[in-house]
């Protein structure tokens, strides 16, 4: 009896030491990797403690534009990487954050929900209400293109393209998800009817670019029967000069990095913009 009460009070310490330092770790945020239950989280180049320091400095300043340019500022060289996402239709979604490398879309999930947090647990909840609609986890639910933002998104973001765009603007109605031929681009997302505005490229002129404010996102519009957009980023001004700051698959960067917005889009068919709306003050 005394040999089996020593092994279990050994047994009990090496379990009150094993789960104090799970605790410990995930309480200090010094874990840049964690996977619980349904989510995967990767804080890469930061930890917990310093994305509160940075979502709680960005939560401070109040102008729109500034705010934007300070959260999305931080991704600058952050790892392009894509299918990062977890979930399709034979898959169960898994809420994922993964700040080591991101796709052009990701790239402006996370600044979006940033924007709108003041703390790593707020900026998880906000995402998750972000990027699926209702923050119900599925992929059924998961936003696939751009302007589900704006569809799913009320109070967040406002389509602002034909603000900007004006009599320039083209309506053109799409079936998001449904190729030229009638597949299925995203077996098991639903089809979406919906009318797409943009600026064709030609009409981007500097009337019309003057009208763009720093933190915009911009999707770069596509001909294709079943999409809306073919790349998104954030339009960022500085001085003079208007950027596109945006995740870049192309060989020579695979990085978040800003480039000269005209020489950017000339030979793209066109924009669609999204203006992210004022957070109210808490």
């Amino acid at each position: 009896m005394h040999g089996f009460l020593m092994r279990w009070r050994y047994f009990d310490m090496r379990k009150s030491f094993f789960w104090a330092f799970v605790i410990l770790l995930i309480g200090t945020g010094s874990s840049h990797g964690i996977s619980l239950e349904n989510e995967i989280i990767n804080t890469g180049r930061w930890t917990v403690d310093e994305l509160n320091r940075i979502i709680m400095l960005a939560s401070e300043v109040k102008d729109t534009s500034l705010r934007m340019d300070f959260i999305s500022g931080h991704f600058l060289s952050v790892p392009y990487q894509d299918k990062t996402l977890v979930g399709n239709i034979q898959t169960p979604e898994r809420m994922v954050i993964n700040l080591a490398g991101v796709d052009c879309f990701t790239f402006i999930d996370y600044v979006e929900a940033m924007r709108a947090s003041t703390s790593f647990d707020d900026f998880k909840r906000n995402l998750r209400n972000i990027r699926y609609q209702s923050g119900v986890v599925d992929y059924q639910h998961r936003n696939h293109y751009f302007t589900d933002w704006g569809e799913f998104n009320a109070g967040r973001v406002e389509d602002a393209t034909e603000q900007i765009g004006g009599e320039k603007t083209k309506k053109v109605i799409k079936f998001l998800g449904r190729t030229a031929d009638n597949r299925e681009l995203l077996p098991g997302a639903p089809v979406r009817k919906r009318i797409i505005k943009y600026i064709p490229t030609a009409e981007v002129r500097a009337e019309i670019i003057k009208r763009l404010k720093t933190g915009d996102y911009v999707g770069i519009y596509t001909n294709r029967a079943d999409l809306d957009v073919s790349h998104v980023g954030i339009a960022i001004w500085k001085e003079d000069t208007l950027l596109f700051r945006h995740a870049s698959s192309k060989a020579q960067f695979k990085k978040v990095i800003d480039e000269e917005f005209m020489k950017y889009i000339f030979d793209k068919p066109g924009i669609i913009v999204l203006r992210p709306a004022p957070i109210p003050a808490k």
